[in-house]
């Protein structure tokens, strides 16, 4: 919910510029009574009639007179904003609360109260204000709707005097606007097991740091009191003195979501087209997994982490998974293609190692970002890949759903590198393909675990 600060809007000053502004509010009516009058005039001067000078002259100075009072007027109007909420899913509705408030001693006229909203949120909204006591307030509302993520400004707030006649308007803005935040759709995620190694693919066999602890190995020296139960026999064989383990660490499950954003790989556009699925499956996983208490990033091709603090990059222990949630919203709802030709920038940042669950939303890949991706996979605990062809994406729904002979291939190379990969189809739910990748996981640890010596 945000509040936009009041603001005052008063009647101009008596200079010139103040009086053009007001002939200029003539509306359409005005400037026919003042043309009539005119020719009215005219006609009469010609022809000699002077009650006919009397109706032209009564038509001229009736919307001039009109300009004029309006132009005089005083009003000091206060106006705010709240946004209710201030940031929605995509396709989901925000009201918005206009608060008019007549500060003056006088009490106002005819008020017409516009709000400037973008074309995506629907049409500009517009309430009539009969008349405002002084100290009198005023309330509307009205909603506002997007099938499209992003930041839309709301305002500035404009309000239109008009005289009793219709004869001229005058407008007058407020300074202050609000943004509406739209994020991506968050569908639920049933709570699978997805962390840990799942053995039989490619040589990245390490064990997951997903669900694992960081314990520090690191042996020292005995001490007097150390708890025998913590010596390390293996060190104290090498070094031939006693050693004992340090200190474990506390227990600290990550996750990093990778999220392809290239534009050569993708292809169409709309909220139905294959990367706004992908943006809205990375939103999915990032609340999902903080939601059960992992340290969670955002990492794009770019080599952008969100939230990008601390050394590692992950939203802390000590961060709320609201805030950090909120962070990692707003950075998706703006997100769009980058030139970017590859995803090297982000290996980069994977180099490090110790990242714990890997989950990646890709697009086209060719043989060379394939394998930058099997490099990854040695840099994680578990890693899970979701690949949207962009050719099966373009075909029409009736069409079969699956992949082309590139995407098997891809899918091929990615599992042989350690990936647990699953192709995504048109239409395809998140929540079933989340299962379909803990069911792949379990089979194959369970076939790793049945291979004999």
């Amino acid at each position: 919910m945000t509040t936009a600060g009041a603001v005052h809007a008063e009647g101009d000053r008596g200079d010139r510029s103040g009086v053009r502004t007001a002939l200029a509010g003539l509306t359409t009516r005005g400037r026919s009574f003042l043309a009539a009058g005119v020719a009215a005039a005219v006609c009469a001067y010609v022809l000699g009639q002077s009650d006919l000078l009397r109706v032209g002259l009564l038509l001229a100075v009736l919307p001039l007179v009109c300009a004029a009072v309006l132009y005089r007027t005083r009003y000091r109007v206060a106006g705010s904003r709240r946004l209710s909420p201030g940031r929605v899913p995509a396709g989901s509705e925000s009201r918005v609360h206009l608060r008019m408030e007549n500060i003056s001693r006088l009490p106002t006229g005819l008020l017409m109260l516009q709000d400037r909203v973008p074309y995506v949120l629907g049409p500009r909204p517009r309430f009539v204000l009969d008349r405002v006591e002084a100290g009198g307030r005023r309330e509307v509302s009205y909603r506002v709707r997007s099938d499209l993520r992003g930041r839309y400004p709301l305002g500035p707030l404009q309000l239109r005097l008009s005289d009793p006649f219709g004869m001229c308007e005058l407008t007058r803005s407020f300074s202050t606007y609000d943004t509406l935040t739209v994020i991506p759709r968050v569908e639920p995620l049933p709570p699978v097991r997805l962390g840990g190694e799942a053995k039989g693919y490619g040589d990245g066999r390490q064990r997951s740091l997903a669900l694992a602890g960081e314990d520090d190995v690191i042996p020292r020296g005995y001490r007097y009191g150390d708890d025998l139960r913590r010596v390390h026999w293996r060190s104290t064989a090498r070094f031939g003195e006693l050693m004992v383990r340090r200190e474990e660490q506390p227990q600290r499950a990550r996750c990093t979501v990778l999220l392809d954003t290239r534009a050569v790989a993708y292809e169409g556009a709309g909220p139905d087209s294959a990367f706004e699925w992908a943006v809205s499956g990375a939103a999915s996983v990032l609340v999902h997994m903080l939601e059960r208490g992992f340290s969670v990033r955002l990492l794009t091709d770019t080599g952008t982490s969100v939230p990008g603090e601390g050394s590692d990059g992950f939203a802390g222990v000590s961060q709320e998974s609201a805030d950090a949630a909120g962070l990692m919203m707003d950075a998706l709802a703006v997100v769009d293609h980058s030139d970017e030709d590859g995803l090297s920038r982000a290996y980069d940042v994977l180099r490090g190692g110790n990242e714990g669950l890997l989950v990646a939303f890709l697009g086209d890949l060719d043989e060379e970002q394939a394998a930058v991706l099997a490099r990854m996979r040695q840099r994680s605990g578990g890693a899970l890949a979701f690949l949207l062809d962009s050719d099966t994406w373009l075909r029409e729904p009736a069409d079969a759903p699956g992949p082309s002979d590139g995407g098997e291939e891809r899918l091929r190379m990615l599992r042989e590198a350690g990936w647990t990969a699953l192709g995504v189809p048109r239409g395809s739910s998140l929540n079933e393909l989340w299962r379909q990748a803990d069911r792949e996981r379990s089979g194959l640890a369970a076939a790793a675990g049945g291979e004999g010596p």
